[in-house]
């Protein structure tokens, strides 16, 4: 059993799953919560995260019918920090042993990081022996020379500390500490995406998460600090509403893309405190919407022109997410990128996998196929396979009569007793 805990802004999920023999995770158990105590990806309010993520563990427990002890957790926030990295060793007998990929790894990692920060991921990018370049698996081949390029991401260190405590002050052990965007490619992103060249951008409530994949390695990571949550404000302030009501206002009627939005569909908007509400057309909505929208897209687009990976991801946008699921959203996104982007929701799940089938469930469901790459596949049953026979009880001596052992009697032992006493008076 894998339990991945997805601790983001606007909600806290927690996804029970089971690793079968094909490597398929079965999803057995699924809790929600409302986050309290989150913003924009970190802990504000210890207390009221303890409570949501109890919550959402009880929840969980609950479906799958099981008691959780332990989860993978995913992080998120503007505190996350990446960077590439070279290591280069000598081969020690000429062919690459698991000891000198082990040795390159650490020297590709020794570079200096800031003491406040804590190091997440090591993900090797391809390896070189001598003059060959592109290798992937390098073990068992000869050589004199092995380099690897490897992605290093870290995050603050007190950011991570203060999940990884409300998840223990809930009774939970911490299993792994996963980067949300790197989760939600696991389920998100085909092969062929990740080798052509691709980037997913997960929209949530707090940040905007992206990574982009390049020859089926992980080269560039960051965090965009606008996203869902944005989108709500805009909508309270210019409708001048409650934050509740312009929240629901945003999941029922907004629209990212105002050329699709009608006019004639009037929408009735609460108004604060006792006044009466007023009423606004959709189309009015989604001009308000689709400015913070652009935005969020144009953000993300000079992150990738600053990264110089702009011009190397044929395969397009990837969006996924709570905040991607607006109307309009997809095809704003293709206008604004100038190439191929498509909506992505979780994939290779069984069980529920109705339920999961969405992309706000993304980085939950990512935890787990993350989590299950790294356990060893669970043996099949054999069909021919022997069951043990308890051995038969022995109510008898395994000795002829005439060897038993006499039975004991108390009233000979007082007699032994008796003369041995007598014989020292």
């Amino acid at each position: 059993m894998i339990v991945g805990l997805d601790v983001g802004t606007s909600k806290i999920t927690c996804i029970v799953g089971e690793l079968g023999v094909d490597g398929d995770i079965e999803i057995v158990g699924i809790g929600t919560h409302a986050a309290k105590g989150m913003k924009r990806g970190v802990v504000i309010n210890i207390e009221s995260t303890v409570q949501s993520i109890q919550r959402a563990v009880e929840e969980a427990e609950l479906m799958a019918g099981c008691n959780i002890h332990s989860v993978y957790v995913s992080v998120a926030g503007s505190h996350i920090r990446s960077q590439n990295s070279h290591g280069i060793v000598a081969i020690k007998d000429g062919e690459v042993q698991t000891e000198d990929i082990e040795r390159v790894i650490d020297a590709a990692q020794a570079v200096p990081i800031s003491s406040d920060q804590r190091l997440l991921h090591v993900l090797p990018q391809e390896f070189h022996i001598d003059s060959q370049e592109g290798i992937r698996d390098p073990l068992g081949m000869s050589g004199v020379r092995l380099e690897a390029n490897v992605h290093l991401i870290s995050g603050a260190a007190n950011a991570v500390m203060n999940v990884e405590k409300c998840i223990r002050r809930c009774g939970l052990g911490v299993d792994g500490v996963v980067l949300s965007q790197l989760a939600s490619s696991h389920v998100c992103l085909s092969e062929d995406e990740k080798d052509l060249g691709v980037c997913i951008v997960d929209i949530g409530a707090g940040t905007s998460d992206l990574a982009v994949w390049i020859d089926g390695a992980l080269h560039h990571t960051a965090v965009v600090p606008v996203a869902g949550d944005q989108v709500t404000n805009d909508i309270s302030m210019a409708l001048r509403t409650p934050t509740v009501h312009a929240e629901e206002i945003k999941v029922k009627y907004a629209c990212a893309m105002s050329s699709r939005a009608s006019s004639d569909q009037i929408i009735e908007v609460p108004s604060v405190g006792d006044r009466q509400p007023r009423s606004i057309s959709r189309h009015a909505l989604a001009e308000v919407v689709e400015a913070r929208y652009e935005e969020i897209y144009k953000m993300v687009r000079d992150e990738l022109s600053r990264s110089g990976f702009a011009e190397r991801i044929p395969a397009g946008i990837v969006i996924t997410g709570g905040t991607s699921l607006m109307e309009g959203a997809e095809a704003l996104a293709e206008r604004i990128f100038d190439m191929p982007v498509r909506l992505a929701a979780p994939v290779q799940t069984k069980g529920i996998s109705e339920v999961v089938d969405n992309p706000s469930y993304a980085t939950s469901v990512g935890l787990l196929m993350h989590a299950g790459k790294d356990l060893p596949v669970p043996e099949a049953p054999s069909s021919t396979a022997q069951v043990k026979k308890a051995p038969k009880k022995k109510f008898l001596p395994d000795v002829a009569p005439s060897e038993a052992k006499p039975a004991f009697s108390p009233a000979k032992a007082w007699h032994k007793v008796k003369d041995w006493f007598q014989s020292y008076i």
